[in-house]
């Protein structure tokens, strides 16, 4: 099989798993632990992700300038920046640190 055919497989089946989740009973949803556990899985998927863009190259682990821009952003967030101040102070700390060579 060609690459093209396992993508459209993968979206069909990404597709039919997202039409799946209509036909969990709403009272199911409505679940107090329920939604702690959707909201925990998606606060833990996110950091993953994070983690593997900040300090992943290729098969590696490296430390460079995105580092400092995640450390910017997160002392931005802590002192409660909105959203798009958030992006681009870790966006100016990644262009500084790499101009002055870190990464």
């Amino acid at each position: 099989m060609s690459l093209w055919i396992w993508i459209l497989v993968a979206c069909a089946a990404a597709y039919a798993l997202k039409l799946l989740g209509y036909l969990v009973p709403r009272r199911w949803m409505d679940n107090t632990r329920m939604l702690r556990i959707a909201g925990t899985i998606t606060i833990g998927l996110l950091a993953s992700l994070t983690a593997v863009n900040a300090f992943g190259s290729g098969q590696s682990l490296v430390l460079d300038a995105r580092l400092g821009a995640l450390v910017a952003a997160a002392i931005a967030l802590l002192l409660r920046a909105p959203f798009l101040v958030v992006v681009i102070v870790g966006a100016a700390a990644a262009a500084l640190l790499r101009l002055a060579g870190w990464g």
